[in-house]
């Protein structure tokens, strides 16, 4: 029988900042940070199927394709809470690396959710969405929401602000696995700098890009970049090349730069091209 398609894009996101406040009670740690949504998606189509199970397929083959699967989780979980007697065919296009610190795994989570709100009408609002999205993972409140937003708590409490100003972003993943939870577990909040997360937050309600780049931060980048010189030197070259604010994105192991120019865009894309399979020249989502 034939089904009507759902499509959703599931945008990378891209920490601005990231600050590690304190180990919580629970287990997690107290952060604050700013993220965005950048022009790099993966790309989910759903449908119904016959058989009451969930099916992911992808091309790529670092997709698990079950419950290791944040698409496959959050799909199970509405099916499950909302008593879906059918199935849903997931087919997943990926484009964002895996295993990144871009929350492609959590993007994808959230735009299932909202694919399949929409597959079966389940009319859940935005917030009951991240609500759910935050049973999933700490990232995919957030990419239910999208666009700009400072994230508390584990991440789910989320503030909207205005987007960056518009810019080019270029993005290099070296060769290698992070763990986030390791890289967590090694903050040592005795010997911490913390960012400027308040002077990121007037820098982007005043669109001012230059002082965006010179309050980028991120706790995490010196723990994962010892452990990988990769990271350390992806970022000096993207600094030597010219861009504008280079940081380390979520707990790595992807650098990225704001960069105002396309030319010099171009410029640090193509001096990282030899170094790393993996380099993207994207826009800023507004």
């Amino acid at each position: 029988m034939k089904h009507d398609m759902i499509y959703e894009k599931a945008p990378a996101k891209i920490n601005l900042t990231l600050d590690v406040l304190h180990k919580r009670d629970d287990g997690y740690h107290e952060v604050e940070m700013i993220m965005t949504t950048i022009d790099l998606a993966d790309r989910l189509s759903f449908e119904k199927i016959d058989s009451n199970k969930v099916e992911i397929a992808s091309e790529n083959r670092f997709v698990p394709n079950d419950q290791r699967n944040l698409a496959y989780q959050a799909a199970t979980l509405l099916k499950e809470r909302f008593n879906i007697k059918q199935g849903i065919r997931i087919h997943l296009d990926k484009n964002i690396p895996v295993a990144a610190g871009l929350a492609g795994g959590s993007s994808d989570a959230a735009a299932t959710l909202r694919g399949v709100n929409r597959l079966y009408d389940l009319r859940l609002t935005n917030q009951e969405l991240q609500e759910i999205g935050a049973e999933i993972g700490s990232d995919v409140p957030f990419c239910v929401m999208g666009g700009t937003a400072l994230a508390k708590g584990r991440g789910e409490r989320l503030t909207a602000l205005p987007s960056p100003p518009a810019c080019w972003v270029v993005l290099a993943k070296p060769n290698i696995g992070v763990s986030t939870k390791d890289i967590y577990e090694k903050v040592d909040f005795t010997n911490i700098t913390h960012p400027k997360t308040q002077a990121a937050v007037k820098a982007l309600e005043s669109q001012d890009f230059k002082s965006l780049c010179e309050n980028l931060g991120n706790v995490l980048e010196p723990i994962t970049a010892s452990m990988h010189r990769e990271v350390a030197q992806i970022k000096s070259r993207m600094e030597k090349t010219g861009g504008d604010g280079v940081l380390m994105s979520g707990s790595g192991p992807t650098v990225y730069s704001l960069v105002a120019k396309e030319e010099k865009a171009n410029r640090i894309y193509n001096s990282l091209r030899g170094f790393c399979s993996e380099v993207y020249a994207v826009r800023m989502l507004r």
